[in-house]
């Protein structure tokens, strides 16, 4: 005769009756890992979507903003101190002399064609520009060449004025009220439209001439890691009388709406979590209703209530895992959709023409994180209520 079988033992009671439990109500087990995985999925993508928005929003916004700009108290000329300072800082890959000013530049009406006009911030630069500014290679160059009363002009500034190449315009400088006539060397787009509408370029030599005189606002340099633009220019500007203003101050504002933005996103989505998180409760209180007389016999024949909530606990971990697996393969199979077509959007609305992805290892472990917590959380109330079962009451 065969040998009787023998009983599980302790330690793997709880695996042994979450496995037998996962065998029944194969439906809504079903159900509710996809309600799971669903929100894992859409809570991966989003956050994934707006973190490519914000990095592409930053890196259109540094294409043509100085990582670090160095103002002077009074007005002066070019300070050798300063650029000896600059030039001895390992942190900066190069810098320049700029001056700035406000303008209203003028299209003459031609032919069929009415006169164009707006108002444009002017910066007047050196040679050093095209390393200074991100730009791409072809507009770099052509920054770094630009001959006296040449200017070069954002895209969207072009378009507004209707200027294209080699034409004439007329700038009325703020400061000082004077006219001169600038020539469209080029069009330049750094991806962030409030910059493509607003800044135009023009040599340092041409805006001091039309100031009157030779003196410059301060420095602007590109450093190795653009995150570091505070502390360098902390350094800098404590031993010398120049204020510093990293570009992390300069769009402070809108840093934060960003930051916020995906707070905002990643809390909104991740209630989906939670409405799915309900789901596993809702089965497991099922099941310990529809076992309540097989948890009073096994309580009667000496199971104890610890190895009663791991059981429950084991079923629960088992459905919040299978649910944020396939959670986490849809959400970086559609990260990696759209990093093959990425979302296209209107740039005169969101600065930025297309969408990107970009997926961090620190997003998904704490999605996951959180995932599997509420997971359990939502086991233990029926497993604390399967484990509070009288056996005597429930036999009698």
């Amino acid at each position: 005769m065969p040998a009787p079988s023998r009983p599980p033992a302790p330690t793997s009671l709880p695996l042994t009756l979450a496995r037998a439990h996962l065998r029944r109500r194969r439906t809504q087990n079903l159900s509710t890992v996809l309600g799971i995985a669903v929100g894992v999925m859409v809570l991966i993508a989003a956050l994934s979507l707006t973190n490519g928005f914000t990095g592409a929003l930053i890196q259109a916004t540094l294409r043509a903003t100085p990582h670090l700009s160095l103002t002077r108290f009074t007005p002066g000329g070019a300070d050798p101190e300063m650029e000896k300072a600059l030039r001895q800082n390992k942190d900066v890959v190069a810098f320049m002399p700029f001056l700035a000013d406000k303008g209203l530049l003028t299209r003459p009406a031609s032919d069929g064609r009415g006169a164009g006009l707006d108002f444009a911030t002017l910066f007047g630069v050196t040679a050093e520009a095209g390393k200074v500014l991100g730009l791409p290679p072809e507009e770099s160059q052509l920054l770094a060449t630009l001959k006296p009363n040449e200017v070069l002009l954002g895209s969207a500034l072009a378009q507004s004025l209707g200027a294209f190449q080699g034409q004439e315009l007329r700038l009325l400088a703020g400061s000082t009220q004077r006219r001169s006539v600038l020539k469209v060397a080029g069009i330049f787009r750094s991806g962030n439209y409030l910059i493509d509408s607003a800044y135009a370029f023009v040599p340092l030599s041409t805006l001091q001439q039309i100031q009157g005189n030779t003196r410059v606002s301060g420095y602007q340099a590109r450093l190795k890691d653009p995150d570091l633009a505070p502390q360098v220019g902390q350094a800098i500007s404590s031993a010398l009388p120049y204020s510093s203003l990293p570009w992390q101050n300069l769009y402070g504002s809108l840093l934060d709406q960003l930051k916020l933005q995906k707070q905002v996103i990643g809390f909104v989505v991740f209630l989906i979590v939670i409405v799915a998180a309900f789901g596993i409760a809702n089965v497991l209180t099922l099941t310990v209703f529809e076992k309540t007389p097989e948890i009073a016999i096994l309580r009667a024949m000496g199971a104890s209530r610890r190895q009663i909530i791991w059981a429950f606990v084991w079923q629960g971990a088992a459905l919040g895992a299978a649910g944020l697996l396939l959670g986490n393969v849809l959400g970086l199979a559609i990260s990696l959709y759209f990093t093959w077509r990425p979302f296209q959007i209107p740039g005169d609305l969101y600065f930025i023409t297309a969408l990107p992805v970009q997926v961090r290892l620190s997003d998904l472990l704490w999605v996951n994180a959180l995932g599997i917590s509420t997971t359990l959380l939502a086991a233990l109330l029926p497993a604390r209520r399967a484990a509070g079962i009288e056996p005597a009451r429930i036999i009698r």
